[in-house]
């Protein structure tokens, strides 16, 4: 039966895989899920599912419900990545003959532009280092280098003197 096997790929990653016990916890929601998905389409109870209903159109149905459910595409990502986890396991352990979810295409992520200043805004935050002091004016030039670059946090961070062509 499928849920046997959704035990023993967790005794496997627990085990030999020595994944943390949040993947693990994880992992075991997202197959739960997909076993109930399962027992619904074929109207038995999840502890009746067989490991050959594991299938393409299965996965499938899976990721369809939770788009109708209304679940992000990076989440239903993430639990198609537990189960191609799964499908490899299954075939490696030779309970299926090839891994269903190997045709399965990644559910795509909403893009989202940054969150941006309005001109006003940036007007302000750049008038608030007091200039008078030594602190205020490099803070100053530092805010100016950080809107005028487009440098990330990260490289604003990692320059060194060195680093600029006066």
């Amino acid at each position: 039966m499928l849920r046997d096997e959704i035990k023993s790929f967790l005794a496997f990653l627990r085990y030999n895989r020595n994944v943390s016990s949040h993947t693990l916890r994880a992992y075991d929601g997202d197959l739960s899920q997909m076993l109930s998905s399962l027992a619904g389409r074929d109207g038995c109870r999840p502890s009746q599912v067989g490991v050959a209903r594991f299938d393409l159109d299965g996965v499938r149905g899976f990721l369809t419900e939770l788009r109708r459910r209304g679940s992000a595409g990076s989440s239903a990502g993430r639990r198609l990545a537990a189960l191609r986890s799964f499908g490899r396991y299954l075939v490696r352990e030779e309970k299926l003959p090839e891994d269903p979810t190997a045709l399965v295409g990644a559910p795509r992520k909403a893009e989202t532009l940054p969150a941006h200043l309005a001109l006003e805004e940036v007007a302000h935050l750049l008038d608030m280092p007091d200039v008078a002091t030594v602190a205020g004016r490099r803070d100053r030039a530092i805010l100016e280098l950080f809107y005028a670059s487009g440098l990330r946090l990260s490289e604003l961070v990692d320059l060194d003197l060195e680093d600029a062509n006066l």
